[in-house]
């Protein structure tokens, strides 16, 4: 219990767990994340790995995941500018959490579809 408690320490560190749970918890933030693991990409290359991924909802789930320091963007001096992104050391900490997080959801999720079907019976 004492490991539970650590987690909510203070308001800062709570409001700080609920932006990045929010932040992970978006359509499209793991998905990219995972797609970054291997090697960085170009954004047209993330397009296409990731359809039916609108361009405005990449940007945007990019934007995001760098505001973070979960990912890099790297303009290479070409013309036109190249730009890559990759996984930041922190991103690479996290992806490796939320695997976990996958495998705990795989392992209980009859268990968690029971629960709610009972809890939306009452």
């Amino acid at each position: 219990m004492a490991e539970s408690a650590e987690i909510v320490e203070s308001e800062e560190s709570c409001a700080a767990l609920r932006s990045i749970l929010s932040r992970v918890g978006e359509k499209w933030a793991p998905v990219v994340m995972t797609e970054l693991v291997t090697e960085p990409r170009r954004f047209n290359e993330l397009r296409r790995r990731l359809a039916p991924i609108t361009q405005r909802m990449l940007t945007a789930t990019l934007r995001g995941l760098e505001s973070d320091g979960l990912i890099t963007r790297t303009v290479h001096p070409t013309v036109p500018p190249q730009v890559e992104y990759g996984l930041t050391d922190a991103g690479r900490e996290l992806l490796a959490i939320l695997s976990g997080v996958a495998r705990w959801t795989d392992r209980h999720l009859d268990a968690i579809h029971t629960a709610r079907q009972a809890s939306r019976g009452r």
